[in-house]
């Protein structure tokens, strides 16, 4: 059964909508004597008259979400029911759970990341580096470093708060510490005398504002998020915060109109600041024989966000040799088929800050990486930098790239940084690639389609370059498949722009004869991947027989019939705990 939150249904006659589809499906069979967290919607703004109605049935106002009208309750299973017939409530949805999406690395050498992406050349060739520009960092914390100091010594985290109750702002798990170095590290701790190898950032002058959301395991909720979200556009005008890098994810379980972590990145996003998400990691997930696509995780869901993928540079400085990370999650997103990843960016072996006492650095020590990679010496200890995979480390790439942009050009809009990026990427010829699990002797096969590689691959100086004006709206587009014909074609998102041939993403564009997308296809080599041609013609996947059901022609169905990608029973952490990152 797809796990679905459904659409309000409004009757025309009496213009009333039912209750039970104000009750997320998760939560109709909670028993009456639990207790349960929700996010709860109204149609307006709450007010105290709201919060005191949840009160007198016994809820307990756990923390204020304005920027999406709701409010986070702890309530009790016997009160859902009255609670979602309350005629001021849109939905009540459970407060879900989010994830850090990156995990340990086994073996290899190390991917240094940000050479690849060209950010070296963002400031030798364009002189920026991210000066002035606040990037806030919604993870598990931020420890201060060397790395994350101005060239006077002045702390760069210029603003710090946890949104977990009872627990500070600073970094015990060592996933955000890690992030916060791809996006802005300096490489102190890896110059001077004696170092052969600078591990820095893509913008090694930004600040960060970090903003605590994941415990020390890595686990966090929906409400956090939100909250963090809220304050984030709060604070854009006091530190300039014109970027939000968010490394974690969760299964799609609804619409992203219907989902409150969604409509909190569309908020942030009209609000002026670019939001970059991670894919999630379960390319390699094919418990219903999908091979990994459709497995895109919230809010990478959301059309407005810069969703990114992961790339494993072959621990080479170049980018010809590069190939698809197998573990990062594939397009098109469950439910409303969004065309994702938007980007792919390095991710694999990152080179970044090292927290001594957190969760990942005690559990996995052998991630440390000794001086001596970075070094001249035979050093083998590893105090400063530590080594992780995952499309959490793709993700902040593209938001320090997307800080370079608006440095060099205040004006951009988060749209216009989008377009930019996505249009400047390296494409890739038609191909696959492979990498076998060390552990299982399991093969992943990837084919280079736009539901794998979306756009292409970060390029921060062609990025740079790129003076082409842009005013309209960049939502990634939906795929639709027609099994009349057995072809996919892209239409617009529903709140984007119409598009054809003389709006923002055709082909003769704004962007002249070259669309965002390229001239060329990933797979048939006749039509535009993004044009009027097909994506995969009708030989591949997603034919009549495979992903997109045979029961409408137009594709509104969940892509794969009748089974949402995650199954009715897998709610969260299962799509976290696979082992993925051997040779990949």
């Amino acid at each position: 059964m797809r796990l679905i939150l459904p659409v309000l249904v409004t009757f025309s006659v009496a213009n009333i909508v039912l209750a039970s589809d104000r009750l997320a499906p998760e939560l109709q069979q909670v028993a009456s004597d639990a207790t349960v967290d929700v996010i709860v919607q109204y149609r307006e703004l709450p007010t105290e008259a709201q919060y005191q109605r949840v009160s007198r049935r016994g809820g307990q106002l756990k923390r204020t979400l304005q920027i999406i009208r709701a409010a986070h309750y702890t309530v009790s299973g016997d009160q859902l029911k009255a609670l979602s017939q309350d005629p001021d409530v849109e939905l009540v949805a459970p407060d879900r759970a989010v994830h850090g999406t990156a995990a340990p690395v086994y073996t290899g050498k190390p991917d240094y990341g940000w050479r690849t992406a060209g950010a070296d050349l963002a400031t030798s060739v364009f002189g920026v580096d991210g000066t002035g520009i606040g990037i806030a960092l919604i993870d598990s914390g931020v420890n201060d470093s060397d790395d994350l100091k101005d060239a006077s010594g002045h702390n760069r985290i210029v603003y710090k708060s946890s949104f977990i109750q009872g627990l500070s702002q600073d970094d015990d798990y060592g996933h955000g510490t890690h992030v916060s170095g791809i996006l802005a590290g300096n490489g102190h701790k890896s110059t001077g005398n004696g170092f052969d190898y600078l591990i820095r950032g893509i913008a090694p002058n930004a600040n960060i504002i970090s903003l605590r959301v994941l415990d020390g395991n890595g686990t966090g909720t929906d409400s956090a998020v939100i909250a963090a979200i809220e304050q984030a556009i709060a604070l854009k005008t006091k530190y300039n915060i014109r970027v939000i890098n968010l490394s974690l994810g969760r299964p799609v379980t609804t619409s992203y109109a219907n989902d409150p972590l969604c409509q909190a990145v569309q908020q942030a996003w009209q609000a002026g600041i670019v939001v970059v998400v991670a894919a999630g990691n379960e390319g390699r997930n094919n418990l219903l024989g999908t091979n990994g696509y459709g497995t895109i995780t919230a809010p990478g869901n959301s059309p407005y966000v810069i969703t990114v993928g992961a790339m494993n540079t072959i621990c080479t400085p170049t980018s010809t040799d590069d190939k698809i990370a197998s573990y990062s999650s594939k397009g098109p997103t469950s439910i409303d088929h969004i065309v994702k990843p938007d980007l792919m960016a390095p991710g694999n072996r990152i080179i970044s800050l090292n927290h001594g006492g957190s969760w990942l650095q005690k559990t996995y020590p052998g991630n440390g990486v000794a001086k001596s990679v970075y070094s001249n010496t035979s050093d083998t200890s590893a105090p400063d930098y530590y080594m992780l995979s995952g499309t959490s480390m793709a993700a902040p790439m593209v938001s320090g790239a997307a800080a370079l942009l608006i440095q060099k050009d205040p004006s951009l809009t988060p749209d216009a940084v989008k377009a930019r990026l996505m249009k400047a990427a390296t494409k890739f010829a038609p191909g696959y690639s492979s990498a076998t699990d060390p552990d299982t002797g399991v093969t992943y096969v990837d084919e280079y389609d736009v539901f794998t590689i979306g756009a292409g691959y970060l390029n921060i100086p062609a990025a740079l370059a790129n003076g082409d004006s842009f005013t309209g709206s960049a939502l990634s587009p939906t795929a639709r498949y027609d099994v009349r014909t057995g072809e996919v074609f892209m239409q617009p998102t529903a709140t984007a722009a119409v598009w054809g041939t003389e709006t923002d993403w055709g082909t003769a564009a704004v962007w002249g004869t070259a669309a965002v997308w390229g001239t060329s296809v990933f797979v048939n080599g006749t039509a535009a991947v993004w044009g009027t041609g097909v994506v995969w013609g009708v030989s591949v996947a997603w034919g009549s027989s495979v992903a997109w059901g045979t029961g409408d022609a137009q594709g509104d169905t969940a892509i794969w019939g009748s089974a949402a990608v995650w199954g009715k029973g897998q709610a969260s952490s299962e799509a976290f705990t696979i082992a993925i990152f051997g040779d990949n």
